[in-house]
């Protein structure tokens, strides 16, 4: 039977508004991502977002854990997983989550006939590293939006990349004075981001194509604050042709007081018997790992400098070649690099928790006075929204330009020096984790992370700026949402 017209239109009419987020594979991207999800449902009950997220793999049970529990308004599917089998050996990891991207297209084009069916796809947001799902939006006239997970000052090194790229003929880390980024404190070519490292290499070609096709967003939602990076940002902001207009929409961290597992509540109750504000976490992330000489080298820092600390321990990055000389077998003893008698020695003053911990109770508990971090952006944001200052010790990707910020721009991080051997020696190491905790220097730093603390809940606050910018586009996007019908 013949449906008629008029129940057609109505039909269409009917059908909601929906939010495309595609994020790159892995967890460290997401997690700011759902947060953004979280508050653009919030702010408008009849939008709905839906995660299509492509693949390499199977999905670990983190990302379906965490996706699994989020409101009735936020869907996701997993794209088919694509190949590398293609891929030479050491392929970088910004390449592989480009063509994870670039590979999914056919099947990210199949999620959106299937989507535009039952919604009205109103806008995609892609990460930073997403840029080619544009060419599927773009084939279904939906509006294109960057969400940038990482600081306003790599945002500004990404858009100004494809001048830089033309101007300057060696290697970054080769100049010989430091480059002047708009709106940032000036940073030597040797802390550019990881993938920039190597002009010849595939990953900086992704980079530099990612960062050309930034000037065909709609928008670009940055995960930051005025007053965490005002220089920055006032740049960032300035209209110039071309330039899409950016959104501070910071800071978007996982605030969920909801943890499990032994080592959580191990974590959480030896808090709870800590001096207030006396306690050094010290944590490198879910991918960051120390050589077995480092980590040596920073327990005995540790245990010298005499405060407390609650260190969260990854095996070293060359265990294997090193199985001789660890006191135990790791497999057995999960502490079994550590110096011989170092756990027993620091009993009661210090917790040492294998793998994982829950960062953010951890970082809100009162009892945390100090956080030794790598310097991943998302563990910086929870710092700040908990007033923790920092000792900064960049490992990888983007993290040797946060520790700039942090220690230059910022000042709310000390930054330790690294020997000639390559390593931060244990005197270093109990220096600056004593200055943190009970000098004048740190005090300083901690009355500068207290005032952050209070913009940062403003800002994310009812009528703060973040939340504005966010209900903006949701209003926008919904309304969207009546054109595409």
């Amino acid at each position: 039977m013949e449906v008629p017209k008029e129940e057609v239109r109505v039909a269409a009419a009917a059908r909601p508004a929906m939010v495309v987020i595609l994020p790159s594979p892995g967890m460290g991207h997401l997690i700011p991502m759902i947060e953004l999800a979280k508050r653009i449902v919030s702010h408008q009950k009849n939008l709905e977002v839906t995660f299509v997220i492509p693949t390499e793999g199977p999905p670990s049970k983190a990302q379906i854990s965490v996706l699994q529990a989020l409101p009735k308004a936020i869907s996701h599917m997993f794209l088919p997983p694509v190949s590398f089998a293609d891929l030479p050996p050491h392929t970088k990891i910004e390449t592989m989550i480009s063509l994870t991207v670039t590979r999914s297209l056919s099947s990210l084009r199949h999620a959106f006939r299937s989507l535009s069916t039952t919604h009205a796809v109103t806008a995609i947001v892609v990460d930073l590293f997403g840029t080619d799902a544009f060419d599927v939006a773009a084939e279904f006239n939906v509006p294109r939006y960057i969400f940038y997970p990482s600081t306003a000052m790599a945002l500004s090194f990404f858009l100004h990349l494809p001048r830089l790229d033309r101007e300057v003929h060696c290697e970054y880390r080769d100049l010989p004075e430091p480059v002047k980024i708009p709106g940032c404190v000036p940073l030597h070519g040797r802390d550019f981001l990881d993938p920039v490292q190597d002009r010849n290499d595939e990953a900086y070609k992704w980079v530099l194509r990612h960062a050309e096709r930034y000037r065909e967003a709609e928008g670009i939602l940055e995960n930051s604050f005025l007053e965490l990076e005002p220089g920055a940002l006032k740049e960032l902001q300035k209209e110039e042709p071309g330039k899409p207009p950016v959104y501070p929409v910071g800071p978007l961290v996982n605030t969920d007081g909801a943890q499990t597992g032994a080592n959580g509540c191990e974590c959480l109750r030896w808090l709870d018997e800590q001096p207030h504000g006396s306690v050094l976490f010290v944590s490198f992330g879910s991918g960051g790992t120390l050589s077995s000489a480092q980590i040596i080298e920073l327990a005995l820092g540790l245990e010298m400098s005499e405060q407390r600390f609650l260190w969260v321990v990854r095996s070293p990055n060359d265990v294997a070649a090193n199985a001789s000389y660890f006191t135990a077998d790791t497999q057995a003893d999960p502490f079994g690099f550590l110096p011989k008698g170092f756990v027993e020695r620091t009993k009661g003053r210090g917790l040492v928790v294998p793998t994982w911990a829950p960062q953010p109770q951890v970082l809100a508990h009162g009892s945390t006075g100090g956080f030794l971090t790598h310097c991943g952006w998302n563990s910086i944001l929870e710092s700040v929204v908990n007033g923790v200052p920092l000792v900064a010790w960049p490992l990888y990707a983007e993290q040797r330009m946060n520790a700039v910020i942090l220690t230059q721009d910022i000042k709310v991080a000390l930054r330790p020096n690294v020997a000639e051997n390559g390593l931060v020696e244990r005197q270093e190491i109990a220096s600056v984790v004593k200055c943190l905790m009970e000098g004048e220097e740190g005090k300083k730093l901690r009355y500068q992370m207290k005032d952050l603390k209070e913009a940062a809940a403003k800002t994310i606050g009812e009528n703060g700026t973040s939340t504005n910018h966010i209900s903006n586009l949701a209003i926008k996007w919904s309304n969207n949402a009546t054109v595409t019908n």
